[in-house]
């Protein structure tokens, strides 16, 4: 995900760069994939003159690799590769087959995103080898690095051709744990009893699971993002980790001061003026507005609960009306044009804010319709689905996601499986109160034990069979909120922000100065 954002670990390695860069200056180098060779990454500034770009030339004369070299234009501006990886498809099926002579990786049944994420990590290590031959590193204390399963075949490939590199392994997430969880299976309570090899088999990831674990067990130092993650971690991978590396940030992208007020307010009026349009009615100024948003995963980001809850308030008596938004990028074929000003929005869809390719297929508007949520006009709680990146140009808000959260009052993350949680952790960066619960990496690390809203930050128990009783208690949440007031309000909003300071990289860094030493100590000191 270097210059390439997809997700959570998008924002570990960009908001770390920073901090990378002021302890290692330009010994910190990102290796991320090419995927717009004729075109320009936004977020990468080439550099065509250097030594980098001169072993860059050097690179494709002897191998026939192509890299670009040059800036990720992000704070700290870390020296970034780019890797063209597509010469090394054809070769799939004899690097599967190195794969199980070297390590007993089973690619056997691999399908799907597994064989260009590994054929982009083979392609990696190829590059970090010649580049430590070529600008003679023999000498040097070198850790290389390696992000999820989607990496591991560099990992390994540095491990087969160039032990003397010191290696570091950081799954995100175990991948059997998330398929566990996404199959409906009870991941937690029974977590003890599960093989991961024989849920491999059972649930189709054979493939993705032992890449995984070769990984970690081969890697000098194996990492995870938190103390539940490690859990899976021990069980499913029959490896624990040495370290537990938590993700921080840092908040350059935070707005402050009158440039905070001025975004709030553009925000606010973007989504009230949405909301108007697709409801057909004025939104009276009180009312608050709230959001979820993450990956389309049903269950295991909650959004199942987070309806729920949202129809349980509505059953209740409400102190002002709200609005929900669904913020999750899902199948759509662009904006509903006639939602744009000028236009006469179709009221017969009073729901999403994109055309979804399979409306009648959509959990999210199946469970608002099994509830009873219509967004009719005598109902005090509404819900808007918005089922696309907020990138900037959807065509409705035309706002970054972080340009679009900052005009919200309160955001909840019900999550079931969430090994970190960068979204309820942003939200406090923004002093936006949020909810999340205790199988949340960040719910975990904000409190042992159940916190309350009046902190900031609310963390509500979770396991696999309370459903029932988190919605009873988001309801709950959400309905103080609603009375509180502006006051309070502000209390929260302050606490939340206190909270999200403490998670900086400033803080975080030193977990990751200590893996790359036990990994430096460890590759000095093999088995």
């Amino acid at each position: 995900e270097v210059c390439n954002k997809v997700g959570g670990i998008y924002t570990v390695v960009s908001t770390k760069a920073r901090k990378m860069e002021e302890h290692y200056g330009d010994h910190y180098i990102c290796v991320g994939p090419d995927l717009n060779q004729s075109g320009d990454h936004s977020d990468f500034i080439p550099e065509l003159e250097g030594a980098m770009a001169l072993w860059a030339k050097v690179l494709y004369e002897q191998e026939g690799i192509a890299v670009r070299v040059g800036r990720w234009d992000i704070p700290g501006k870390p020296l970034v590769i780019l890797v063209d990886f597509s010469t090394f498809m054809d070769k799939c099926n004899d690097i599967y087959g190195q794969m199980w002579q070297w390590f007993g990786v089973d690619s056997l049944y691999a399908y799907g995103d597994y064989h260009e994420s590994s054929m982009f990590a083979y392609a990696c290590g190829a590059v970090i080898h010649n580049f430590y031959n070529y600008f003679k590193l023999q000498d040097k204390a070198v850790v290389a690095q390696f992000h999820e399963w989607t990496t591991s075949f560099g990992l390994l490939y540095c491990k087969h051709f160039m032990p003397e590199v010191a290696t570091l392994f950081t799954t995100h997430a175990t991948s059997i744990g998330r398929s566990i969880a996404g199959n409906g299976k009870p991941l937690y309570d029974y977590l003890l009893d599960y093989n991961g090899d024989q849920m491999a088999r059972e649930l189709n990831m054979v493939a993705k699971h032992s890449t995984e674990k070769v990984a970690a067990h081969q890697a000098d130092c194996f990492t995870t993002v938190s103390d539940i993650t490690n859990r899976e971690c021990t069980q499913l991978l029959e490896k624990p980790a040495d370290i537990v590396t938590p993700n921080g940030f840092e908040d350059d992208f935070v707005p402050k001061g009158a440039q905070k007020t001025s975004k709030r307010r553009k925000a606010r009026q973007k989504l009230i003026s949405v909301a108007e349009r697709l409801f057909g009615e004025k939104i009276e100024p009180e009312t608050v507005l709230i959001a979820t948003s993450g990956r389309y995963e049903f269950k295991n980001k909650g959004l199942d609960l987070f309806v729920e809850s949202l129809a349980a308030l509505n059953n209740r008596e409400t102190e002002k009306p709200l609005i929900a938004f669904i913020l999750v990028p899902a199948w759509n074929s662009g904006a509903r044009e006639d939602l744009l000003p000028g236009l006469t929005p179709n009221i017969s869809n009073r729901f999403t804010t994109h055309n979804l390719m399979e409306p009648d297929k959509d959990p999210i508007l199946a469970t608002l319709n099994r509830v009873g949520l219509y967004n009719s006009a005598e109902q005090n709680v509404k819900v808007i689905f918005v089922p696309t990146y907020l990138s900037g140009n959807d065509g409705i808000f035309n706002l970054s996601y972080y340009d679009l959260l900052v005009g919200f009052d309160l955001t909840l993350f019900p999550s079931y499986y969430e090994p970190w949680g960068y979204t309820p952790m942003e939200s406090a960066a923004f002093s936006i109160p949020t909810i999340t619960t205790d199988l949340a990496g960040f719910g975990l690390w904000v409190s042992d034990t159940a916190q309350p809203l009046t902190e900031g930050v609310a963390v509500l128990h979770r396991s696999d069979y309370d459903s029932a009783l988190l919605v009873a208690e988001m309801a709950d949440n959400l309905q103080y909120y609603l009375k509180a007031d502006k006051t309070e309000r502000q209390q929260m909003a302050k606490k939340a922000g206190a909270i999200a300071r403490k998670a900086h990289w400033k803080a975080f860094i030193a977990y990751y100065q200590k893996a790359f030493e036990i990994a430096l100590l460890k590759h000095k000191s093999p088995k």
